[in-house]
Order: C-alpha cells, then structure tokens, then sequence
C-alpha cells in the first residue's frame, strides 16, 4: 500500500482501457522527470486534454494504452511486469471489479481524500471517481407533459407500451437496478424490475443512444439513459441526425427532489504493480484539481465530483441534480444479485405482451 498522505503535490497515473496510443512530447526534459502509463477503457481523445495539460505543467510523459474490452484480462495477465501505472475506466461495476481481481492497489492522499467526496471513492483507497453522470429518464417533449418522475413510477401500468431500454445486463442498468436494492431490498427490486419489463415498448437492444432514437421515431415516449450521452448526441457533426434525437427529448432526474438521481462514476485507480508510482501519484493528484475537473467533465458531458467547481453549460442546461447520496460502494455490494434478479424475471426477452 502506498501512503503519500505526506507528500501534497505528487499525482498518480491513470489506467484507461481502449485501443493502443501513445501521447507525449519525447523531450529530453520528459525524459529526465520520466513517464506515468495509463490504460484505460475511455478512448484517447477523450482524456487528452487533461493529459496534455499535466504534460504541460509536470513535464512527465503520459503514454495511453486504449482498450475496446478485456483491460482488467490484460492487466492480470502481465502480472507483475505490467507497465500499468493508473487505470481509467467508467461505472462502478468496472472499477471494483478491476479490485476484486486484484490488479489494483490501496492509494492513501490527503489531497485526493479532501477533494474527492467519500462517496465517490472506495473506503479501502483502491478506486476514487473523477466525474458523475446519471441514470435518467429521457422523455419525449411532444408526449409527454410531466417534468418529474422517480425510479419506481417506471413499473406503474401507465406506460405500458411506452418505455425503451438496453439490456438489463448492462454495466449502467445493473448500477442502477442495485441502487434499487439498496433502497428497497430484494423482493421489492423484483418486483419492481417485472412491472418496469411489463411496460417496454420493445425487447431491450442497442445503446443509450438508440433509446433516445426511439423517443425521435415515436416507437417509446420515455427511455432509460446515461446524461451524458445526450451531450454527445447534441453536439455529434459526422452524425448530425442525432442531434434531432437529443432535440427530441427532455431530461427527468428521477427521485430528485427526495432520495436524489442515480449517479455512476467515471474512475482512476493505481494499478498493483505501478512502475512509477509517484508520477501515477502526481496525475492522479492533478486529475482532482479545479483545472482538470473542469477540463475532465467538460470533455465527457458529465459532472466534475469535486465541490465548487462548475458543470459544463450544455450540461448544466439541464437543469439541476441532486444525486443520490448513497455511497457507490454500498450500491456495489449488490450487483450480482441484481445480475440474478435481471434472468430472474427474464428482462431481456422483453414484454410478455
């Protein structure tokens, strides 16, 4: 375990997963301050402007390996000649399952600890979160009037016939259907995922954004989604048809004015066998100031998780969330069983009728 609880000023590095790239200048000056590697399952151009900003200021190489699947896979199977300094990756489930198969290390740090609010992080130190996003509910401006809703109002025979989702099996639903869990118990969960079932207007398929594509078609009014996507959708110049998809729909924060909206993480964690550990320090450090919060969430249409520090205007033109305070890693307690509880009542088949 390291501690650097008495070293403010070092940073970490990150683990992201995706396809291979490489960033950094090669200077002789880099070279001399050395390098920090991160792998991670966001894609390159996602996280470059926070890694070229640390470039800047530190002079330490970033180099990025970027990987579709299997990061946690290739991780273990280095071993300990792993090159992994940091891991960067999205969702809870990803993140503790990157500690349970042991590739990850406890990180002690009083900068990390006094900007990174305890329920976004890990009580053991292994993964800390670096932006929010939440699992909302899209909902078509034409047919739809209401502009609240909660999590358990999604099993009420209303709108049956009327709601689009992914697989139930999904890293993003199984976050949330374990928030459900957590709040309710099992047997209420149960329930609730058959009534919510009862009330697609399809088998569930596709990503987030072909849920917000049904609410355009017409073929579901509200849908199930991450906040963040609508940003991309809003703002994509090679597919311009989905900004007609974002057009279409509003943005509901579930239990917002009670309990408070689901919130996922997007993550860092220090690898186990991290090379160079005080510059995976050092950029973990940074990624929690002002600066790269900004620039971090900014980027990725999401919620910065430190105080004070604010969101993007797209996304704060959605209007104002206050997220479930329940901490991540209590709500991780109960993936597996809401994994069950998903084949359980077969959600991916779709409506019965």
């Amino acid at each position: 375990m390291f501690d650097f609880s008495r070293r403010p000023g070092t940073l970490t590095a990150l683990l992201i997963g995706g396809a291979v790239a490489l960033l950094g200048p090669g200077s002789a000056s880099a070279e001399e301050k050395g390098e920090v590697n991160i792998y991670s399952y966001r894609q390159p151009y996602l996280i470059a402007p926070i890694t070229e900003a640390f470039e800047k200021e530190t002079g330490i190489r970033v180099n990025t390996v970027f990987l579709a699947q299997g990061l946690e896979e290739r991780i273990q199977a280095e071993g300990a000649n792993s090159p992994a300094d940091v891991i960067m990756t999205v969702d809870i489930g990803r993140l503790e399952n990157a500690k349970q198969m042991g590739i990850t290390q406890p990180v002690t740090d009083e900068v990390i600890e006094r900007d990174i609010p305890a329920q976004y992080r890990d009580p053991e130190g292994h993964w800390f979160g670096l932006t929010t996003r939440s699992r909302v509910v899209y909902a078509s401006k034409e047919r739809v009037e209401q502009d609240t809703i909660t999590y358990e109002e999604l099993s009420d025979p209303k709108w049956k016939g009327r709601i689009c989702i992914r697989s139930g099996q999904h890293v993003y639903n199984i976050g949330l259907i374990a928030s459900m869990i957590a709040h309710h118990g099992e047997e209420a969960t149960e329930e609730w995922l058959r009534g919510l079932k009862n009330n697609l207007a399809r088998r569930p398929e596709g990503n987030d954004r072909n849920q917000a594509k049904g609410i355009f078609s017409g073929e579901c009014d509200i849908a199930v989604g991450n906040t963040y996507y609508v940003g991309v959708m809003a703002t994509n110049e090679e597919e311009p048809e989905q900004k007609e998809w974002a057009n279409a729909l509003k943005i509901l924060f579930p239990n917002n004015d009670a309990r408070g909206a689901h919130v996922n993480i997007s993550g860092m964690a220090m690898a186990k066998n991290a090379p160079h550990p005080e510059n995976a320090l050092k950029f973990m450090e940074f990624a929690t100031r002002d600066e790269a919060q900004h620039i971090y969430a900014e980027k990725n249409f999401e919620y910065p998780v430190k105080a004070g520090v604010p969101a993007s205007d797209i996304v704060a033109s959605w209007g104002e969330i206050h997220p479930d305070e329940l901490p991540l890693a209590e709500i991780a307690r109960y993936r597996k069983k809401a994994s069950e509880l998903v084949d359980k009542v077969g959600f991916d088949e779709g409506p019965s009728s």
